[in-house]
């Protein structure tokens, strides 16, 4: 069947509790609005994509969403998914462009987020910031293209840390960081790889 265009959902906290007692909001997205939050859990995967229009449900930033399933048109879903970007393997990393990264433990096994905005201060008697010493990391170890992310907007690189070479760097950033991030820093496992967070402009 086509797209239609507007469809009727419903959405609450997903709990692994037996009895859920969170409230259910309801809410109408349009068709692109619904396949945009998809992308972010399937990638630009149209069998995927149509399978969960089709189940009529999905988690999606620790919220279920459920909405009465329907059998996607194949050609008018592929028109709606060329609407959205593709990876762009051959961008060039460039870390002024970068907004966040992502320390991994292991690749796609987030350990922290840290923000350029809450990582870029300097205090007077700091050498540099965190930001400058986390993006002076990609000049030993070049990123490379990883992926589009339709969850961040943004493509992303990736910059492999060789074994053993977290512990100096990890007394690096502790010793930059703003005293906010700091028990976060500490606390973190082995980090095995960093991923730059690129928005596409």
């Amino acid at each position: 069947m086509a797209l239609p265009e507007s469809i009727p959902v419903k959405f609450t906290e997903e709990e692994a509790a037996y009895l859920n007692l969170r409230p259910v909001v309801r809410q109408t997205f349009r068709i692109r609005e619904l396949v945009d939050m998809i992308l972010a859990v399937t990638g630009k995967d149209a069998a995927r994509v149509q399978h969960i229009l089709g189940s009529g449900t999905t988690v999606f930033h620790s919220y279920r969403y459920w909405w009465q399933g329907f059998q996607a048109d194949k050609s008018s879903l592929s028109r709606l998914l060329a609407e959205f970007p593709d990876p762009l393997p051959n961008r060039p990393f460039r870390a002024e462009e970068c907004t966040a990264l992502h320390l991994e433990a292991a690749p796609d096994r987030m350990a922290m987020r840290i923000e350029r905005a809450k990582a870029a201060g300097r205090k007077l008697l700091r050498r540099r910031s965190l930001w400058e010493c986390l993006t002076s990391l990609a000049q030993q170890t070049p990123p490379r293209y990883a992926q589009y992310s339709y969850e961040q907007r943004a493509d992303c690189f990736a910059a492999e840390l060789a074994a053993g070479q977290w512990p100096e760097i990890q007394r690096e950033l502790l010793q930059s960081a703003p005293r906010s991030l700091r028990p976060a820093l500490a606390a973190l496992p082995t980090i095995a790889r960093v991923l730059y967070i690129c928005p596409r402009v």
